[in-house]
């Protein structure tokens, strides 16, 4: 047998060793995160848009956590409290973003699953609290509002540019 470089590069490179899923697949894996996950960046373009986002921010960390730093508007609901708590802060017909400190962390998951199990529709801000302040939005403190500058390599630094997603 022959091989060609085609086939010795699927053979040896970490990227192709196992294929792509097809075009079918790839639509439903993708379409469904989708359906899973908001972007820090699209959460906060629809808070700051006139009128209802028509969703609730639901921060799931601790108290100490939420008093340093939380997005402006955000209810705090602890993972933990949710089974006692949920019914009292949140309207079973409104989506909820759920949120927690960054990407190496899941409390946000386990917070939208504690949520879903109750039965409300649940969305996962990717990035989370640390994207949030590290992309250079507004954030609340327990001494008051902060806003730090965009951190280039995750966001633009000119406030008007669009990073093209």
């Amino acid at each position: 047998m022959v091989m060609t470089s085609r086939t010795t590069a699927t053979a040896v490179n970490p990227v192709l060793r196992v294929p792509p899923a097809s075009p079918a697949a790839a639509v439903a894996y993708f379409g469904a995160s989708l359906a899973f996950h908001a972007d820090v960046s699209d959460v906060a373009s629809a808070l700051a848009a006139d009128g209802d986002p028509g969703f609730v921010v639901v921060d799931s960390r601790s108290t100490a956590s939420w008093d340093q730093g939380h997005v402006p508007g955000a209810i705090h609901l602890p993972t933990a409290s949710i089974p006692q708590q949920a019914a009292a802060l949140l309207d079973p017909a409104v989506p909820v973003v759920t949120y927690c400190w960054g990407p190496g962390c899941n409390g946000a998951t386990r917070a939208a699953l504690a949520l879903a199990q109750l039965g409300y529709q649940v969305k996962e801000m990717l990035g989370g609290f640390e994207y949030w302040a590290r992309e250079g939005f507004a954030f609340e403190t327990w001494e008051g509002g902060v806003r730090r500058v965009a951190d280039p390599l995750t966001a633009p630094v000119d406030d008007d540019a669009d990073c093209g997603c």
